[in-house]
């Protein structure tokens, strides 16, 4: 017997524009007047920069001015660089790039949204009719498990900083909901047009980082086949036409890359290297950092999504669980199997695991939903209150210990008051008491309810950093002031620059100071710029060529709230 029972009243979808709002007040703080900062994120904007400044070939070999990055796949890239090719122009190049992060968020939550809706409205999914009637339309209770489902998947902590980053780990599982979307489809209606279709997301997905994770979920829609009893024959047919698919759309970037560049700088090596690298046998390092991480990477996922394998163990063979399941239970092995973990890895278990949280939803106890609706006010209320005394505090010096713990994150730095962010970061809070008003005096029987006040309270959160505390930030995370002190030192007429500095470093000094870093791949510059630690001595981090009389020092430096990393810039006096 199905373990759902519900009124008509309990599947209230959510109003569309308060969906669609959520998702702005999701997505747009930290975006907007964010730099690149001092991580995956600022390398990958190096890379659309360069795309749309450069020639074809850029387009072909990713790169951070001529340092070479063929490691994961060019898509994202090509997207933030047609960002800046559009929009650079109006917005600048920065807020060009992310529109295409905006792009990519949209069609994950579309398609979790999506894919929640046609499995909600399957007749195997539907709650038990109820003895006088009353119980939901079909459709109605699919729109609202998938609004659950969007909810939980924008309340993600394991999401919030990967959507807003403009790395390829965002388009991914952007991607994988869209996968996750069209299997669902292609399981409906097995026809060839929706196995192209399943084949296009994992072209995409190819692009995007790599074959291993398009792979693995392609064996994983297999067994999903096997589960449902689908003809073994027919499903061969079918993934095999997916996989020609995948593989077109693949080529349409590996072949020319191989056929057009230079001898020496095809990225189709350096590719398949990368690839072989994502695959390994478990250790318990994997496993500690897979239980350690997941436990807050997942939530509030996890809970619901565990109890709906518990609550439907008896319909252990629909749709509805068996592919979420399915798909989670691969990603947890490719995170399992990966040689060194990370949090990307555990991205691609976001999109079914909301999916089948929201199913996981349906039979939860009201003491249960209560217990969770109360641990978030009382968490993210705390947390939104601890934000808003270190801002006071960085700006009025009281309290004296909670300003002092502000300030010494940021050496240097000297907070302003900025009245628009004041005024954003407090129409949020509003909105919060709001919202926790209405969920605690209302008592509200809809299904959404449990996971709108951990949705609601996480993007209160990321306002108020993206708002009081987006200068700290920046003049913490970014390396925009240290490019421009640099470009204020070098010498006029420089035409190329030798340098040891990592591909997020490299990528802000192009951009913020147009640094000459092209054509420096084993020439001989005039100009040296190197990257080190303080805590190590130079004749165990620098190399020999760049250690000797032949180098006068022009400058040295760092930013104000890293003490360990060190810049410095040489001219060659011989």
């Amino acid at each position: 017997m199905k373990p759902v029972r519900l009124p008509a009243a309990a599947v209230l979808a959510l109003p569309r524009w308060a969906l669609f709002v959520l998702g702005l007040l999701y997505i747009l703080p930290g975006l907007i007047g964010r730099d690149p900062w001092k991580n995956d994120d600022a390398a990958s904007f190096g890379i659309m920069w360069t795309m749309a400044q450069g020639g074809w070939q850029d387009w072909l070999l990713p790169n951070i001015a001529g340092l070479a990055m063929p490691d994961e796949g060019p898509l994202a890239y090509w997207l933030g660089a047609i960002g800046i090719k559009l929009f650079g122009w109006l917005l600048g190049d920065i807020a060009g790039a992310r529109i295409a992060t905006v792009a990519v968020f949209l069609l994950g939550a579309l398609s979790v949204w999506y894919a929640t809706f046609n499995l909600g409205r399957r007749p195997d999914a539907q709650p038990l009719r109820l003895a006088f009637g009353g119980q939901p339309e079909p459709d109605d209770f699919g729109r609202t498990l998938a609004d659950a489902a969007v909810l939980i998947y924008l309340g993600s902590l394991g999401l919030l900083l990967h959507s807003h980053e403009s790395t390829a780990e965002g388009l991914q599982v952007a991607l994988t909901a869209f996968l996750v979307y069209r299997a669902i489809r292609y399981i409906e209606l097995s026809t060839l047009r929706n196995a192209a279709l399943t084949g296009l997301a994992l072209g995409l997905m190819t692009l995007t980082r790599g074959y291993v994770v398009p792979a693995a979920l392609t064996l994983a829609l297999f067994v999903c086949t096997r589960f449902l009893a689908l003809p073994a024959a027919r499903a061969l047919r079918d993934l095999a036409v997916s996989v020609l698919v995948a593989a077109a759309i693949a080529a349409l970037w590996l072949l020319p890359a191989h056929l057009l560049l230079a001898p020496g700088q095809s990225p189709l090596p350096g590719w398949l290297a990368w690839n072989s690298l994502q695959f390994a046998l478990p250790t318990l390092l994997s496993l500690r950092f897979f239980l350690r991480v997941g436990l807050w990477f997942f939530w509030p996922a996890w809970p619901f999504a565990s109890w709906a394998v518990y609550a439907w163990r008896r319909q252990h063979h629909v749709l509805h669980i068996v592919m979420p399941v399915t798909f989670v239970s691969m990603g947890a092995l490719l995170a399992l199997f990966h040689p060194n973990p990370e949090q990307g890895q555990l991205l691609v278990l976001l999109p079914p695991l909301a999916i089948m949280a929201a199913f996981g939803l349906l039979t939860m106890k009201r003491g249960a939903i209560n217990a969770i609706d109360w641990f978030s006010v009382m968490a993210l209320t705390l947390c939104a209150a601890v934000i808003w005394v270190f801002w006071i505090a960085k700006l009025t010096g009281w309290p004296a210990q909670a300003a002092r713990n502000a300030l010494k994150l940021v050496p240097g730095f000297k907070p302003e008051l900025g009245l628009l962010a004041l005024l954003v970061a407090a129409a949020a809070t509003a909105g919060w008491i709001a919202l926790v008003h209405w969920r605690i005096s209302r008592q509200p029987a809809v299904l959404w309810r449990a996971v709108v006040l951990s949705s609601g309270g996480l993007i209160l959160i990321w306002i108020l950093l993206m708002t009081l505390f987006l200068p700290d930030m920046n003049y913490s995370k970014s390396y925009a002031a240290v490019a421009r002190q640099i470009a204020e030192k070098l010498p006029a007429g420089t035409s190329c620059i030798e340098t040891n500095v990592g591909p997020a470093q490299r990528a802000s000094f192009a951009y913020f100071g147009k640094l000459p870093f092209t054509g420096t791949d084993g020439g001989r510059c005039e100009v040296l710029l190197l990257q080190d630690s303080t805590k190590v001595r130079d004749d165990r981090e620098i190399a020999a060529q760049h250690r000797g009389k032949q180098w006068t020092l022009l400058w040295e430096g760092r930013r104000a709230s890293d003490r360990d990393e060190r810049f410095r810039l040489y001219r060659r006096a011989d």
